[in-house]
């Protein structure tokens, strides 16, 4: 009993399986960020994507050509009963059967997993990189590292903790999904049968300046549509050109539209106002016939960026200009109707916050898993 040290080339075996589908968009494609965590859409993918590599559900996916520039591995374990797509430069693996493997040295997925979500065993890898430019990492280096481990019957007391959170999570992301149902089916009602309305009728753009730099929280937008934290280096910059955005406003970027397919924007949440850069606009709502959540629900719609992006400049961003996105028309039922489907849009907001906060335990608590199951190996 107790720890041992074992290769992890001893326990994983590569899998290289293509799509064979040359068009996938990149809501098709995952890519795998610092968190660990399968993400979509994918920044990009290539014009034919035949070659893109499948992850079956409990396989592993990691790009090792970034270890060093990110100090971080790329890695993440599709806990997702589906299969994920990646670009052909990620690595894809598995666990051996357990049959492969001596009883001791035997390994349970979830826990290998847990492992190696700590900032040790980042440096641990960022340490093993080669001298490339990219300080990358070959798939013979991974396999030929060491990782101390713990009898089987320990991990699994440690990845029942963990697989109990992640039930909570899943359980939450089920509930999310038939929101997201509910809300398309009474989106594609209205669309049909109510009357449509310009946008410039219903918002109106405003500007105010953090003139005395009293709000430091400085926030962007990304392509999800939800606000983030600016990832701008902002050591000299002058907070007070910045503009203020208040809860129940819309932050809208012009640029980008058709890089993106997608319409940068918006609805802010919060009750303490933050700032965002000058080159957005803050939008608010001007009449009473129209909810800021339903006009946000209406441009979360894919089929709503697609005509966003139709309608774009020619210009190298394919911008959509704040007049022309004014000149969008969007159908609007009445205020009881908007507020039933708006209960829906609240109860989504506060179902992706407690996923939210459901992955920020696990991360925390993934080192925690770890450093009890190595103590409880070392006393045994």
């Amino acid at each position: 009993m107790g720890l041992s040290k074992i290769k992890i080339g001893s326990f994983v075996e590569l899998h290289d399986e293509r799509c064979n589908m040359p068009n996938l968009t990149v809501w098709d494609v995952s890519g795998i960020n610092k968190d660990k965590e399968f993400f979509e859409p994918s920044k990009q993918v290539g014009v034919d994507t035949s070659n893109y590599k499948i992850v079956p559900p409990s396989y592993f996916a990691c790009n090792l050509m970034h270890v060093g520039r990110d100090v971080v591995l790329p890695i993440s374990l599709n806990h997702t009963e589906k299969n994920k797509i990646v670009s052909p430069a990620y690595t894809v693996f598995k666990i051996k059967d357990k049959n492969n493997l001596i009883d001791e040295n035997t390994i349970i997925k979830e826990y290998f997993f847990t492992l190696l979500k700590s900032n040790e065993k980042d440096r641990y890898f960022w340490f093993n990189t080669d001298s490339s430019i990219r300080d990358g990492m070959s798939w013979e280096v991974f396999c030929d590292l060491d990782i101390d481990l713990p009898p089987p019957p320990i991990q699994q007391k440690y990845v029942d903790v963990y697989n109990a959170m992640l039930a909570n999570q899943r359980a939450y992301e089920r509930g999310l999904e038939d929101l997201n149902t509910a809300i398309a089916l009474s989106l594609e009602k209205f669309k049909h049968n109510a009357p449509r309305i310009q946008v410039g009728k219903l918002l109106e753009e405003i500007d105010i300046r953090n003139r005395d730099a009293s709000i430091t929280n400085v926030q962007g937008i990304n392509i999800n549509k939800e606000f983030m934290p600016s990832v701008a280096n902002l050591s000299d910059t002058d907070l007070t050109k910045y503009k203020v955005i208040q809860k129940d406003q819309f932050a809208y970027s012009a640029m980008q539209t058709g890089r993106d397919e997608c319409i940068r924007i918006a609805l802010f949440h919060e009750d303490s106002p933050v700032i965002i850069s000058p080159a957005y606009s803050v939008l608010r709502v001007i009449n009473d016939i129209a909810l800021s959540e339903y006009i946000m629900l209406w441009f979360s719609r894919s089929e709503s960026d697609r005509y966003g992006w139709f309608i774009s400049d020619s210009s190298i961003r394919a911008s959509l200009e704040l007049q022309r996105f004014y000149e969008i028309e969007i159908p609007l039922p009445t205020i009881p109707e908007q507020q039933t489907i708006v209960e829906l849009y609240k109860s989504r907001y506060l179902i992706k916050q407690n996923i939210n906060k459901i992955d920020n335990l696990l991360k925390d608590i993934c080192p925690i898993l770890i450093k009890g199951s190595f103590e409880e190996a070392r006393k045994s």
